[in-house]
Order: C-alpha cells, then structure tokens, then sequence
C-alpha cells in the first residue's frame, strides 16, 4: 500500500535529507513498520545514524512487517496505547502523506493539543499539496467559527523534507514555553 507517487517521486533528495535530520540529533518515533513511506523514512534515519523508536500495537506487528533493525521496538496492547506512547516520546509530530490511520493520528494529536493535554505542535508535510484537502476544511472550521485558538495553534504545515529541521526546532521551543492561561 501506499502511492507510488509520493514513495518513489524522488527517493534519494528526501532519503538524504531525512538522513541529514538523523545526523543533526533528531530521533525519529514511529510505527514501527519497515515498509511505506514511514519505512523509508526510518531506513533513512538510521542509515545516517539515527536514533529510531518503533512503538507498535501486537495485532500489527506481523501485517505491518515490524522493522528488524531498529534499537527499540516497543510492542504495545492497542491502538490507543501506541497513540499515548509516541505521543510521550515525541517533541513534534510529522504527518508524512498517509491513509486514515494516518490522519486519525495527526487528528488525535491535534485535539489532544486543543484540550491541553500537551503543547506540541502537529506539522504537515505537504508534499506536491497531499495534505492541502485536509488543512483546507480546518480554514474552513475556523471561517465558521468552530476552530478554537488552542486549535489553531495547534498544527502547522510544511511542503519539503528539507524543511523539517527548522521546524521541528521552531515548533519544539514553542512547546516548551510556559502555558498562559
């Protein structure tokens, strides 16, 4: 699964640059799968040397082909208890182009910000526009009013690879900011 589009439009740029975000210190917490696009992002990370953390449900591990070469895999009970671990581990969450499952977890992450259970922020990797349908309906949400400022806040969007060191580092400093109330 998963478009050939966005795997193979030009693996080796992208490849290089996550290995470049490994080198510079970021570690890279994930589902845990060695194939899709978040396989060949963490083949990437830990080809330059990065620090990978896998955190998979039990039911997925044989499905999603559970990479073998990472340092810790972390096998959980469920879906939820995968959510709440790499939210833990994580300073920033990345959205790769990605289906439903995806997509519940950037929106999870998001509400999760909006109800102050923390203050990360969810970036969307926009490559050749593959998440603009979806920040389009939060414009959309927020011209109707129905978009809470903690909620605006809570995502950000990004349209290349090369961008995701500044951000994360934008975004992690903002997290770490003291909450006005």
């Amino acid at each position: 699964y998963g478009s050939p589009l966005y795997q193979h439009s030009s693996p080796p740029r992208r490849s290089s640059e996550l290995r470049l975000c490994a080198a510079r210190g970021f570690r890279l917490v994930y589902g845990g799968s060695g194939r899709g696009l978040m396989g060949i992002a963490a083949h990437a990370a830990l080809d330059g040397g990065g620090d990978v953390v896998g955190v998979m449900p039990r039911h997925l591990v044989e499905r999603e082909r559970a990479e073998t070469r990472l340092a810790a895999l972390r096998i959980v009970d469920g879906l939820a208890e995968r959510k709440q671990a790499m939210a833990d581990l994580s300073d920033v969450f990345f959205v790769l182009p990605g289906g439903v499952g995806t997509l519940d977890e950037a929106l999870e992450m998001i509400t999760w910000h909006d109800i102050g259970l923390h203050r990360k922020a969810t970036v969307f990797l926009d490559i050749e526009g593959f998440w603009t349908p979806v920040l389009a309906v939060f414009d959309h949400l927020d011209r109707q009013r129905m978009l809470r400022a903690t909620a605006r806040g809570a995502y950000d969007r990004i349209s290349t690879v090369a961008e995701m060191p500044a951000a994360a580092l934008r975004h992690r400093a903002s997290a770490d900011e003291p909450r006005v109330a």
